[in-house]
């Protein structure tokens, strides 16, 4: 670690270079860092750059930092942004993050669905309910931490770091006014100040207002809220949004396992609404034959597949594991920029979990800094056939196992179709697809 003693870097600016990142526009700034946009010149993406001001920085606050940074390296979870590099500057400590779109602050500012807002939510409460699992308070949940990828994939930044910042300026657990619980405000942060701030979120994006202190309920905004949801919905914010710390839910796992049983009455009761105003649509809003046919597709087999991608050339949805686009046949526009991993294969581009040896996808080398760490997912259903193999977990639609780079022989299932590829032999949905998105070959629609 370098020394913070006896030398002040200048002050960031726009296209200058600070190792090997080239410095593009400052995304914004707070009390404890500021963030830049940058592009790594060595991978050639564009990422975001946090830097610690230096007026704060002292040898106690490096030490913590680093530990923190630590932590947040050692999360593995789709909805939590991962951390590409953390190192020393010319002095300056710079953590870099993939970058995404916007946050959900500037999603905020515009008109936002109430199916959006029900997948953000989910999103937002997967990432904590994976923290809170393995006993890691954020402390600083706000729109302004979430960074919103294509696909509208929700990634939850800042953990740790937050933590550090509360206690370098604050001198306690204090988080962002606005969001922070009462408690955390006084000092005693704990996993249901994290629920206290995600139903805060939560509020705003569906009824459109930020309640305030003393969140006596009625809160501002609940009777827009009451025309827009079910009541099941109400009354979970509402326990998430007590004073009294004892009286919300214990943590983001119980808060997620409540929004789980409710989300199908809250679904139903958005469909009732829909075709309550339903409209007959105008000739310019006719979907053409080919928009219905995917919509169809995505309706039964979205799950299955997980369709996070897109074909550049047809606009096609596709999933990290096909190899050629199934609505035009394409293999070399496939866009897999929103995959709902933590990382990317560095070769063809596709998701990867940070403790893989090899590729799932692309028969490559060995990774060269696979993680120590053996990371769980709920996605691992299948076995590798390999009896020596290290782990035998597989995900579904997996060319080659990610521990053992033994290519799967055995097709796997596509939900309830039974057709198959007459080449390679692997599942395919002939009523929809015109091309196997495994092998490429051209297939008759029937």
């Amino acid at each position: 670690m370098q020394s913070t003693r006896g030398h002040v870097p200048p002050p960031i600016k726009a296209r200058q270079n600070l190792g090997k990142y080239r410095i593009q526009r400052r995304l914004g700034a707070g009390g404890f860092m500021e963030v830049w946009q940058a592009l790594d010149t060595v991978e050639g993406i564009k990422v975001a750059l946090r830097v610690p001001h230096q007026h704060l920085v002292s040898q106690e606050m490096l030490k913590d930092l680093r530990k923190e940074v630590r932590l947040t390296a050692g999360l593995d979870h789709p909805n939590i942004l991962p951390i590409k590099n953390a190192e020393f500057i010319d002095g300056r400590l710079v953590v870099a993050y993939p970058l995404g779109e916007r946050t959900l602050g500037d999603r905020m500012q515009h008109r936002m669905t109430q199916q959006v807002a029900l997948e953000l939510a989910e999103q937002l409460l997967e990432a904590l309910d994976y923290a809170h699992t393995r006993r890691i308070i954020h402390c600083d949940v706000k729109p302004e931490n979430l960074i919103l990828f294509p696909g509208n994939r929700l990634c939850l930044t800042d953990f740790g770091i937050s933590r550090v910042a509360a206690h370098t300026l604050y001198a306690s657990g204090s988080g962002t006014v606005g969001y922070v619980a009462p408690e955390q405000a006084m000092g005693r942060p704990s996993f249901r100040s994290d629920v206290f701030s995600s139903g805060l979120v939560i509020y705003r994006m569906l009824s459109g207002s930020l309640p305030e202190w003393p969140y006596t309920w009625p809160l501002p905004g609940h009777s827009r809220l009451q025309k827009k949801v079910h009541p099941d919905m109400i009354a979970f914010l509402h326990r998430a949004l007590q004073v009294d710390h004892r009286k919300r839910y214990r943590d983001a796992c119980q808060m997620l396992a409540a929004f789980w049983k409710m989300l199908p009455r809250m679904k139903r009761f958005m469909n009732m609404q829909s075709r309550g105003r339903r409209t007959v649509p105008t000739s310019s809003q006719q979907l053409d034959w080919r928009q219905i046919r995917i919509r169809q597709f995505q309706a039964q087999f979205r799950k299955v597949l997980r369709l996070e991608g897109s074909c550049e050339q047809c606009k096609g949805p596709v999933a990290d594991s096909m190899n050629h686009c199934p609505w035009c046949g394409s293999s070399e526009k496939l866009i897999r920029a929103n995959t709902r991993f933590p990382d990317t294969c560095p070769r063809c581009r596709r998701g990867r979990k940070l403790d893989w040896q090899y590729c799932a996808w692309c028969y490559g080398p060995r990774f060269d800094d696979p993680s120590a760490r053996k990371y769980t997912d709920k996605r691992y259903e299948g076995r590798c056939g390999n009896p020596s193999c290290e782990r035998k977990v597989l995900m579904p639609f997996m060319r080659y196992c990610p521990w053992c780079r033994t290519k799967v022989k055995k097709p796997w299932k596509l939900g309830r179709s039974r057709d198959e590829c007459p080449r390679c032999e692997w599942p395919v949905a002939k009523g929809f697809w015109e091309a196997c998105p495994w092998c490429g070959k051209k297939l008759a629609l029937h």
